[in-house]
């Protein structure tokens, strides 16, 4: 658990420096198994308890920093991911958690299924894994702020 405690003390201090605010997540099944799901549930429970660190999730995508896909796209949820991303306010994250959401997982690019969440939307961080581990979606999200804070100063 000390890890989590070292990795939680970076996420805040970069929360602070590229945000000053906290960083509002918006969770986006698009067509996942929900073992993705569990594993990212697990960052609101006690042992984990992400919210001491700034973070937290949010129903709407108009109140969200960051969109956390998981699960690959199914072809029923294409326009949902689409106009769930145009929601989010600029200047839009967006991470793929676990393998599906990085690349199609087993399911591929089909008839119903369009792939990973890359095929439709600009994806900042991959974090892969299936189930990544909450720790790996804890430091995707450090990734992604310090990402951020790069293409800020590219302007």
């Amino acid at each position: 658990m000390e890890h989590v405690e070292i990795l939680g003390k970076k996420l805040r201090e970069r929360i602070r420096q590229v945000l000053g605010k906290s960083l509002h997540i918006r969770h986006l099944d698009s067509g996942s198994c929900n073992g993705c799901d569990w594993e990212m549930n697990a960052l609101l429970n006690p042992i984990y308890d992400i919210q001491r660190f700034g973070i937290d999730f949010v129903a709407s995508p108009r109140h969200a920093d960051m969109l956390l896909v998981t699960g690959g796209v199914t072809r029923h949820l294409e326009e949902a991911v689409k106009l769930t991303y145009d929601a989010v306010a600029n200047p839009k994250m967006v991470l793929a958690i676990g393998t599906c959401a990085c690349g199609g997982g087993i399911a591929g690019e089909n008839y119903a299924h369009s792939g990973g969440v890359d095929k439709l939307l600009p994806v900042y961080v991959y974090v892969p894994g299936c189930p990544p581990k909450p720790q790996a979606i804890m430091e995707g999200i450090l990734i992604a702020l310090d990402r951020r804070e790069q293409k800020r100063y590219k302007l």
